[in-house]
């Protein structure tokens, strides 16, 4: 159709961290949070959860975000360190599905970057026993208060329950939108000796 979006083999970089970073910088002038991303885990007997981070870095590592360990994402992911992670940027008629295991960062990179993080963040990470029942926002205040005073305005250090994960992907898939459901999907696999297979799929 024309003047429609359409994605070729031929426009694709071929390594997917490539292709990621040109499709994130493309989506940072269109949306306001272009590093939202759901994050998919699951229990050790397959149960499985959603829910929506930011996407801190990304390198040859893999893909980075940060929350609670003891929070619900945590201990899946403790039990079961396998993920799924999905960027929609609907303005581009986008998605990038990543697929991979998943490991904490070391302590000194969380320590780093729970540094430049606002202050009120800072203890409101302390405060937070993420997940876990609350029984009123007033009883939330009130720890938030004692930390507070407990503080008396120095440096908040970061609590050991809390850093950052990093996605290694094993799999990455791009998809563009096009008119009646026929989208353009490609996706990404390792192909030794170290490069990648790029396929594309069905929509």
């Amino acid at each position: 159709m024309e003047g429609e979006a359409e994605l070729r083999r031929s426009d694709l970089a071929t390594d997917p961290l490539e292709q990621f970073r040109d499709w994130l910088a493309e989506a940072s002038t269109a949306l306001e949070a272009p590093e939202a991303m759901a994050l998919a885990t699951a229990t050790p007997d397959g149960a499985p959860s959603a829910r929506m981070v930011l996407l801190k870095g990304f390198d040859e590592r893999g893909l980075v975000f940060f929350s609670h360990y003891t929070s619900r994402k945590g201990r899946d992911l403790e039990a079961n360190p396998q993920a799924a992670l999905l960027f929609h940027w609907s303005p581009l008629g986008r998605q990038v599905r990543v697929e991979g295991t998943v490991e904490r960062v070391s302590e000194a990179e969380s320590d780093a970057y729970f540094a430049t993080r606002p202050r009120d963040a800072q203890v409101g990470a302390l405060a937070s026993r993420q997940s876990d029942r609350l029984g009123s926002r007033t009883e939330l205040y009130e720890r938030l208060a004692e930390l507070e005073d407990d503080l008396a305005g120095g440096a908040v250090l970061r609590p050991p329950t809390w850093g950052g994960f990093v996605l290694e992907p094993r799999a990455w898939e791009f998809w563009q939108h096009r008119e009646s459901r026929l989208h353009d999907r490609f996706r990404y696999e390792p192909e030794p000796p170290g490069g990648w297979r790029i396929e594309r799929l069905f929509p």
